[in-house]
């Protein structure tokens, strides 16, 4: 039994967590592949609920649409054909996406059902409009619903071209793991938790290994991971790979059971449940980036959006804005200032300076009729801010 990865860690905290993705595998989803787990899966959505309504931004990635849709069509096993398969997820994700636009709606709860596939975020431009989309959704107070779109997605014929070294390239989402990790990454997320159908990683297969122990804290880039046992599970690998990501980001990742009473609760309580995946010290570097590129422009800011800044969580809206200068364009750096010029931070600037200058002290519901379009209700918002002179 590898014994370095049974030593324990310490996890980072997760109470302050604020923006958090959740995974649910078709496990989680599902009893057995087809039929719906709807005792589980509304104690998971009234959890998600209720976590909105206390104030943290909940995206939810979900797994289930071809189980579903299988049953739907009367199918008892899985397709072997991509066509089949696909036309199988066509059905199924709708049934699936209205049994979350009902079951949060029960709590007050807004759904929102967002369909990607591979080149959505493999292309710069369209995965800068996948963040917008979702930005705006959280802003709004609702629960972005992903899920790949199997349907017209690419993906397992992809994946079966490179088995035959046919294709090269990085690999695919992964049956939703990669989707979360780079959904996470793509929208800064405190949290990435993915739900599946064990408690966890261990040391060796508990099944046959009386001394398995779960690990509590996992360092993914430990070259021992080849010791790692999801304790009769398949599909690891792409926890394991999307946790890395996830954690070269800057994410904390945890790998815990759906079927666990409370689970996203407790994780957030401190309770040591599944196994944690802190993160790189690599959002320090992104950072730092902020900090140290040339800036294009300045935001000169009022007392008002000085003391929100430097008070808490809060980002840098039109309103507390009272100048602008330089000709900058969206998503470059420009310094935060107050009124006697003293630099107070910087930050990505989400629209270009002319639109700046036309929002000057208006009110973010007033975007919109300002500019004949709404991308965020902030100049900066608060991740992509560095304070600080």
């Amino acid at each position: 039994m590898p014994s370095d990865l049974a030593q324990p860690g310490t996890r980072p905290p997760l109470g302050d967590s604020l923006r958090i993705v959740v995974k649910l595998g078709t496990q989680v989803v599902t009893q057995d592949g087809r039929s719906l787990a709807l005792g589980r899966l509304m104690s998971l959505v009234e959890e998600m609920a209720r976590l909105r309504l206390e104030g943290r931004q909940i995206l939810l990635v979900s797994s289930g649409a071809v189980a579903l849709g299988m049953k739907q069509l009367g199918l008892s096993e899985r397709p072997r054909s991509l066509g089949l398969r696909q036309a199988c997820a066509a059905v199924g994700q709708g049934h699936l996406v209205a049994l979350y636009t009902s079951a949060f709606a029960q709590f007050g709860v807004t759904a929102a059902q967002v369909l990607l596939t591979e080149s959505d975020l493999g292309d710069r431009d369209r995965a800068l409009c996948v963040r917008t989309t979702l930005m705006r959704l959280l802003e709004l107070r609702a629960v972005p619903v992903l899920n790949e779109n199997d349907s017209v997605s690419i993906r397992e014929l992809v994946e079966h071209r490179r088995a035959q070294g046919e294709e090269t390239g990085p690999p695919a989402f992964g049956d939703n793991d990669g989707l979360s990790a780079r959904v996470a990454v793509g929208v800064d997320a405190d949290l990435l938790v993915l739900l599946t159908d064990v408690d966890g990683l261990y040391t060796a297969d508990p099944r046959t290994e009386p001394d398995a122990r779960r690990i509590d804290v996992l360092d993914v880039e430990t070259p021992r991971l080849g010791g790692v046992s999801s304790g009769g599970t398949g599909g690891m690998l792409s926890k394991l790979e999307a946790a890395r990501l996830a954690s070269r980001s800057g994410v904390t990742t945890v790998i815990a059971s759906g079927a666990t009473p409370g689970v996203l609760q407790r994780l957030l309580s401190g309770e040591a449940v599944g196994t944690c995946v802190p993160p790189a010290e690599r959002r320090a570097v992104r950072r730092q980036r902020i900090a140290l590129a040339p800036r294009a422009g300045a935001l000169v800011v009022n007392d008002g959006a000085v003391a929100a800044l430097e008070g808490g969580r809060a980002s840098l809206l039109p309103i507390g804005v009272v100048a602008v200068e330089g000709d900058f364009g969206e998503g470059e750096v420009v310094e935060i200032r107050d009124g006697s010029g003293r630099v107070r931070g910087r930050g990505l600037v989400n629209y270009d300076a002319r639109a700046c200058r036309a929002l000057l002290g208006r009110h973010s519901d007033e975007i919109e009729d300002v500019l004949g379009w709404r991308g965020y209700d902030a100049l900066v918002t608060r991740d992509n801010l560095v304070l600080g002179s």
